[in-house]
């Protein structure tokens, strides 16, 4: 006994532990990765999916160590836990959305560079995407934790746009979308500046998308709001746009053919259509323009195309029709001077216009799918033009008829009645339409954050002068490019947040301009992080915890072998005691 006690307490000073090869790393680093997108405001079992897991990273983070985080709109790298601790509970739900690929990337960038570290990344997220499981690397650990809402729900508002205008009226109508068979119907509310104008209800019984039709009264200007109750996923229950006074997009034609087709063509609200012929023509009024056509000139003489190249430096849109009849050295110089390339000889021949350049922004959202029998346009002469711009339709022959180089566009061909029969075909209106369209990109009843929009504003700015985009809490300077009679700006992930807003010169109102989330996380589609190769898949924070916690548990023995040793010597002493006492001689015991 005493040698056992004696082999126990030297066992025990010895401190014998076990442990894996993961507690035994003494260097570690963590990258948390939570997924504040809008799709995890679906409830769970315990309130909306990031609260819970936020108030969950709280309650879980450990007093020792730094750990880095980002969301989807943050990021903070070697955070105290306390400092984590402050900062996790304020996050907030955003529009942006990273794909597995792009947290990886992400996180890649917030680990050190130093070599035999453990690293871990843990992945919080509903995996609401489309995107295959990227390759993990053999240094990192991931643990995913994947959220599931109790019920998939949702009713979004996808979209509205003006179904049709008289001089009293504009009809609007709302385009809705459900993720659920029991939803049949939703009340949709329409706001204008926060006063409700009208109510009307949403029929889903026949299929997931519904319809809803409002008629307003023509008005100055209509601050919208369009509203539906939906608890579930809320940031999509909520459409913004904005109705303002009608703009024009100038447009002059310089004849020296017929121009009754493009006066037919933009006799239109939108439009400020002139026409001037060649021999009147005031170049003071060449500046002030937005779209300028050349319609069959037979000369570009050098005065005009310097002010043509004025024109198109200050951003202005030009399209030239060529005459049967022209002045090829004058026409040359004009396209060398806008980077076109070079016309030679008029061919005289039959040749039709088979195909259609779809990808192309003049036909963008104009077909709804690519046609490929049409009732082919034709010429009877043309020009072979030497160039490397754009295609927009295009000869049987695969040379172009109709091109584009920055902002100016070329037909190879007359297009007047005697030489083709374009006037009259339906591709006439899609493509000098929404070349003057382009020219001063109008407001549109609503953008959406995130993408890259471009918005024209017809005013005039002081060196010193910017144009300001605000509402009633914050605001922020666009990006802007100040031409000659209109300022184009551009905007992409600003503002962060939907609403109606304004524009501004300093004090000045300009327009209002409205913005809206996309609707891309409305589908409640999703990937089982199960699939994931080589991932730890958890499904609360709670069991990734107490998972990382046993991982790294340290099981100690000394204290076994300390009682044990106690234990022996005990026994020792009872033996000596008894044992002894038992064994002795008779005599010994009298």
């Amino acid at each position: 006994m005493r040698l056992a006690a004696l082999a126990c307490i030297i066992i025990a000073f010895a401190q014998p532990f076990t442990a894996s090869k993961t507690a035994l790393n003494q260097e570690k680093e963590t990258v948390v990765y939570i997924d504040n997108s809008f799709s995890m405001q679906l409830k769970g079992n315990n309130g909306p999916l990031l609260e819970r897991a936020l108030q969950d990273l709280y309650n879980k983070t450990s007093s020792a160590g730094k750990l880095s985080w980002f969301s989807n709109n943050s990021e903070r790298k070697n955070s105290s836990p306390q400092d984590f601790k402050n900062e996790v509970l304020s996050i907030d739900y955003s529009q942006n959305q990273l794909n597995p690929n792009q947290v990886l990337l992400k996180a890649n960038q917030l680990f050190s560079n130093e070599k035999g570290i453990q690293k871990r990344l843990i992945f919080i997220s509903d995996f609401q995407q489309k995107e295959v499981f990227p390759e993990l690397p053999e240094n990192l650990i991931v643990d995913a934790v994947q959220l599931k809402a109790v019920k998939r729900a949702n009713i979004a508002l996808d979209s509205v746009f003006v179904a049709s205008k008289n001089t009293s009226t504009t009809q609007l109508k709302v385009k809705a979308s459900k993720q659920d068979d029991d939803i049949n119907e939703a009340t949709i509310s329409l706001f204008n500046n926060e006063k409700l104008v009208a109510k009307t209800a949403l029929d889903f019984s026949q299929n997931n998308h519904g319809i809803a039709t409002f008629d307003i009264e023509n008005a100055t200007d209509f601050l919208g709001k369009l509203q539906v109750n939906d608890p579930n996923l809320p940031f999509d229950n909520t459409l913004y746009f904005s109705i303002n006074k009608p703009g024009k997009i100038k447009v002059l034609a310089i004849n020296e053919a017929d121009g009754t087709f493009l006066q037919r063509l933009f006799e239109k609200e939108e439009f400020q259509f002139t026409q001037q012929t060649f021999q009147t023509l005031n170049y003071n009024e060449i500046s002030e323009q937005n779209f300028i056509i050349l319609n069959e000139l037979e000369e570009i003489p050098a005065s005009l195309n310097t002010a043509l190249k004025a024109f198109s430096d200050e951003g202005g849109s030009i399209l030239v029709i060529p005459s049967s009849e022209a002045n090829l050295d004058s026409y040359n110089n004009f396209l060398q001077t806008s980077a076109l390339g070079t016309l030679s000889k008029e061919v005289t021949r039959d040749k039709k216009i088979t195909k259609i350049a779809f990808s192309h922004p003049l036909f963008k959202d104009v077909f709804e799918k690519e046609v490929v029998n049409f009732q082919y346009p034709k010429v009877n002469s043309f020009y072979d033009l030497s160039t490397n711009a754009t295609p927009a339709l295009i000869f049987e022959d695969n040379k172009a008829f109709l091109l584009q180089k920055n902002k100016t566009f070329f037909f190879t061909a007359a297009i007047n009645k005697e030489n083709s029969n374009f006037q009259s075909s339906p591709l006439v209106v899609p493509s000098i339409y929404n070349m003057a369209l382009q020219s001063l990109p109008l407001p549109r009843l609503y953008y959406t954050i995130g993408e890259q929009n471009a918005i024209a504003i017809p005013v005039k700015l002081a060196s010193d002068e910017i144009l300001t985009i605000r509402d009633s809490t914050s605001q922020f300077i666009p990006q802007q490019q100040t031409k000659a009679n209109y300022v184009l700006m551009t905007t992409v992930d600003d503002p962060s947040k939907d609403g109606n807003y304004q524009i501004v010169k300093e004090n000045e109102f300009l327009k209002n301009i409205s913005y809206n989330y996309s609707r891309k996380e409305s589908e409640l589609q999703y990937v089982n992080a199960e699939n994931w190769k080589g991932a730890n898949v958890y499904k609360s924070i709670d069991d990734l915890f107490d998972s990382i916690t046993e991982a790294n548990s340290i099981n100690s023995f000394w204290k076994w072998f300390a009682i044990f040793a106690f234990v022996f010597l005990i026994c020792e002493m009872l033996i000596l005691k008894f044992f002894n006492n038992a064994s002795a001689p008779l005599s010994d015991q009298k």
